[in-house]
């Protein structure tokens, strides 16, 4: 089997193509790329700021904080236009406990509950697919019903590993009613490389500080 590279990528030209956390990391690599096939790509990041820094100045970039549901709404108000594609790739990983503006659990807020309720409210806007990022941790997940916001006892990698399945399953059943509709829609799940992941490159930096601390 060839090896798979962006040159591949057909042209994007008439395409308009919403991705969130395009300011690092996956998100990044994919707005750049998609940029130069021709696309319209409209960036949806926390810190606009830093997303003018590292990305092309003919990339849109729009507020969006996946963990305010508030943000979430405007974001998908004041977007009239169409699109082609929806990637739901932006998260946090394996954090301290941490709340949405609304109270959820962050990394379930914001990696799951954010992109649910985007892909909901711009469902009639998309002509394509709406791709969402998971992770290999969706299979040390479980849906902890019996303690979903982790009132109790917190686990950051349980709590991780809980919303990346979530992406699973919200997809998964995305596709099956799409389906069933016969909506010409796609809903696809994508898995992340961890070696190229910006979140995984701060875990391991993380992991090799508190070793050296304990080291010494």
């Amino acid at each position: 089997m060839s090896k798979w590279t962006p040159t591949l990528i057909k042209s994007q030209a008439g395409k308009t193509i919403v991705i969130t956390g395009a300011s690092s990391g996956i998100g990044l690599e994919a707005a750049k790329v998609l940029n130069e096939k021709g696309a319209r790509v409209i960036a949806a990041v926390r810190n606009p700021l830093k997303a003018k820094s590292v990305l092309p100045a003919s990339v849109e970039i729009r507020d969006l904080d996946l963990s305010d549901l508030n943000s979430v709404h405007n974001f998908a108000s004041d977007l009239n236009s169409k699109i082609d594609v929806l990637l739901n790739n932006a998260g946090v990983m394996a954090i301290p406990l941490a709340r949405t503006a609304q109270g959820f659990e962050m990394q379930i807020g914001t990696n799951h509950l954010g992109h649910f309720a985007l892909t909901g409210l711009l469902l009639n806007k998309i002509q394509d697919r709406i791709v969402t990022v998971s992770s290999i941790m969706h299979r040390a997940g479980k849906i902890n019903f019996d303690d979903f916001n982790w009132e109790k006892k917190y686990s950051k990698w349980g709590a991780y590993g809980q919303s990346k399945l979530a992406n699973i399953l919200f997809s998964s059943e995305l596709s099956r009613r799409l389906t069933n509709s016969k909506s010409n829609l796609r809903a696809i799940t994508v898995q992340t490389c961890t070696k190229i992941s910006s979140m995984a490159r701060m875990i391991k930096a993380n992991t090799m500080y508190h070793r050296m601390r304990i080291a010494r």
